[in-house]
């Protein structure tokens, strides 16, 4: 293995920067030709190829977001655009790719290995959604930024005597909902995975109330079956029964902007080393992910088009909290 490159696809998240600045440096100190594809599968079916060497990386540890760019890319779901890119890749010479994603970074990832293409994907996506990975990169920095939000609300919310729905990202998986309503002492968690019933949340709003509380916090996940708005609305049609006022808050991609934590520039860091010494060592059709605390390779094949189920533990523990 003489060149590889790397991209960053679908959703951008803290950490990525951390992750390409690993990649490259351990690939030049293994001897390597590193280059970077700039706007993911979009880039690399565009030939948009730049050279990486350690000072490209540079000073970008501590950045959010993703220095080559990211994009969520249509033309690859097909055959003429997976074709193209496994071109592109041929035409420059390129032994191994490192693709730095989530779900759908991963199932693109798995289909270029079909085709041929050494490839060794890095799970990261705030959401935490990913098989392969107990922990991906930015979903810490992601529930800081939430915690933070969250602890702020509580502070208005007490003031006005008032219940405020948070929202927050994750697609259709309730991980940051789920975590961040447990260490932010919400009185309420919506999630997909739990379907609840709005008169259900009203009355342990009410009890809150009732227990001399000033104010309520409800969590929702963005996935829910209910989400903020739709909540909003029963909640507004129904205030004069039930008695409370209420705002919504949604920090929507806020949560995604933030500089990494010191666990995500580690994790990142870690994965990306291991998705580089991986392809040289010749094992690739695989994700590296964080698995009991230890850099885990598992085969992409297994990964793409799974769902990641939340520790039952902690929807027992954030039951036990709000009852």
């Amino acid at each position: 293995m003489k060149r590889v490159a790397v991209l960053t696809s679908g959703g951008d998240a803290p950490g990525m920067n951390a992750a390409i600045r690993a990649v490259v440096r351990t690939g030049v100190s293994l001897g390597l030709e590193m280059l970077g594809v700039r706007h993911g599968f979009t880039g690399l079916i565009a030939g948009d190829f730049i050279p990486l060497g350690p000072r490209s990386v540079g000073g970008i540890i501590q950045r959010g977001g993703t220095v080559l760019g990211t994009s969520r890319c249509p033309a690859f779901l097909t055959d003429a655009g997976q074709q193209t890119a496994v071109e592109q890749l041929r035409d420059r010479d390129v032994s191994g790719l490192i693709v730095i994603g989530g779900n759908g970074s991963q199932a693109g990832a798995h289909a270029l290995a079909s085709r041929g293409v050494a490839v060794a994907g890095v799970a990261s996506t705030i959401d935490n959604d990913l098989p392969g990975s107990d922990v991906t990169i930015g979903a810490t920095t992601a529930l800081d930024i939430a915690l933070e939000a969250i602890d702020r609300l509580r502070v208005t919310a007490s003031a006005h005597g008032r219940v405020f729905l948070v929202e927050l990202m994750g697609r259709r998986c309730g991980y940051l909902a789920l975590i961040a309503g447990i260490t932010g002492g919400a009185e309420a968690i919506v999630i997909p995975e739990i379907p609840q019933d709005p008169e259900k949340i009203a009355t342990t709003v009410r009890e809150a109330y009732a227990r001399g509380k000033s104010h309520a916090i409800v969590v929702i996940a963005e996935g829910a079956e209910r989400n903020a708005d739709a909540l909003s609305r029963y909640f507004t049609e129904h205030a004069e029964r039930l008695g409370f006022e209420l705002r919504v808050t949604k920090l929507g991609h806020v949560q995604r902007g933030g500089s990494p934590c010191a666990f995500d520039r580690l994790t990142a860091t870690l994965l990306g080393a291991a998705a580089v010494e991986q392809l040289q060592a010749g094992r690739h059709g695989i994700l590296l992910g964080m698995v009991d605390g230890r850099v885990t390779p598992s085969a992409l094949a297994d990964v793409v088009g799974r769902e990641k189920p939340l520790d039952a533990r902690l929807i027992q523990l954030a039951r036990a909290l709000t009852e």
